[in-house]
């Protein structure tokens, strides 16, 4: 009896959190907690999706989620392509991982592999598609992800690496910062080497990709 209690009220509390962050912004995760206990704080600045520069959440999507716009929280082709391309060895740019569940994971759950965090994190998915929206996602995507060290969201990023807010993004700024997401620890912010830098060069043009082709349409 006490773990269908439990799963009811696991259910229950996950969904009230995400009705919550449906209009207020996640004060803190588990991630930013991690910074804070390694001795690197945590520096972010929320700004609305409506005053982000749509550089910015362009090239989060050419970068990260190519079809953010079209599908309900799982890319399963891309999920397939990772796979294989994991099997022969080669080095993954991104994983199969789209923007919806990276939020899912970054505001509700932990960092790391595992079944059960992994079952998590589709379950959040689920919820935060069915109730905050693609726009909402978007949002809370580039508030809450991690920019550099001790650094979350995309208009902290900016203030660090640019000295200007996330209002005025260039293209080339927002491939730059987006360059930097999947490895927010290791990799160069701040003038960026080697692959970094390609890779930015790489995102920055296919900002372009994404508005002519509508592939923010869900955002607009």
């Amino acid at each position: 009896m006490w773990i269908v209690t439990g799963i009811l009220g696991f259910i229950l509390l996950s969904l009230v959190m995400v009705a919550i962050f449906r209009f207020v912004p996640p004060p803190i995760t588990w991630t930013m907690i991690g910074d804070v206990f390694a001795g690197h704080g945590v520096r972010k600045s929320w700004m609305p999706l409506s005053r982000i520069s749509p550089n910015m959440a362009r090239a989060a999507i050419a970068a990260e989620d190519a079809r953010f716009c079209e599908h309900g929280g799982f890319d399963y082709r891309a999920i397939a392509a990772a796979a294989a391309r994991n099997a022969t060895g080669k080095k993954l740019i991104r994983g199969g991982s789209t923007i919806s569940q990276q939020t899912a994971k970054n505001v509700f759950l932990w960092q790391g592999g595992g079944y059960f965090r992994k079952g998590l994190e589709a379950w959040f998915t689920l919820l935060i598609e069915k109730i905050w929206g693609k726009r909402r996602i978007m949002e809370v995507y580039l508030n809450v992800a991690e920019t550099g060290i001790g650094t979350y969201g995309v208009n902290a990023g900016a203030q660090r690496y640019f000295k200007h807010d996330a209002s005025t993004l260039t293209p080339r700024e927002a491939a730059q910062i987006a360059a930097v997401l999947p490895l927010p620890k290791k990799r160069a912010g701040i003038d960026p080497k080697g692959f970094t830098r390609r890779y930015g060069r790489s995102i920055s043009a296919r900002i372009g990709v994404v508005l002519n082709d509508g592939l923010d349409t869900c955002l607009r």
